[in-house]
């Protein structure tokens, strides 16, 4: 921390309503990237009538059936989100929901092999790296994927009270 109580990554005079990203707080600077590839992400999963939201329940998927409770969980969204996420894949012929053999109350939900096929075809590893690592030579691509992996895991830590509250 600086003097005054900024974090040390946060330019001196950071102004976030400049036009210059240079001069914008580290979050906007997040936010701002992490928006630009997520449309550019929907689009190129948009061939296969998929979106950001479908493709990880998808993958969640490849390791058997899961109930809507469940993927939601693992997607960090509410369960009636999950619904209308599972409604569309369904829709899309990417997943079946049938009886859930734990709990009759409940539906699995599954993953077909058109989803299987579309989800690997997606996802293949080279189109996301170029979509979120434009503009970076290689050793900045490999700095930038330590540095959110460390914020990742961060994020799935126990937390801690926020700055500045005790």
């Amino acid at each position: 921390m600086t003097y005054d109580g900024r974090p040390r990554s946060v330019p001196p005079g950071a102004d976030p309503t400049s036009e210059d990203p240079g001069d914008w707080p580290t979050g906007r600077l997040l936010f701002a990237v992490a928006r630009r590839v997520e449309q550019e992400w929907n689009a190129h999963l948009s061939g296969w009538d998929l979106n950001h939201a479908g493709f990880p329940v998808l993958l969640h998927l490849f390791g058997g059936p899961r109930t809507q409770r469940e993927l939601a969980a693992l997607s960090g969204v509410t369960e009636q989100t999950m619904s209308r996420v599972v409604a569309r894949l369904e829709r899309s012929g990417y997943v079946t929901r049938t009886g859930d053999p734990r709990d009759r109350r409940r539906r699995a939900v599954e993953v077909t092999d058109a989803g299987r096929r579309a989800a690997v075809e997606a996802g293949r590893v080279q189109p996301a790296e170029q979509l979120a690592t434009r503009g970076l030579d290689p050793e900045q691509a490999s700095a930038l994927r330590e540095l959110l992996v460390a914020m990742a895991r961060a994020q799935q830590a126990p937390t801690a009270d926020p700055p500045g509250e005790e």
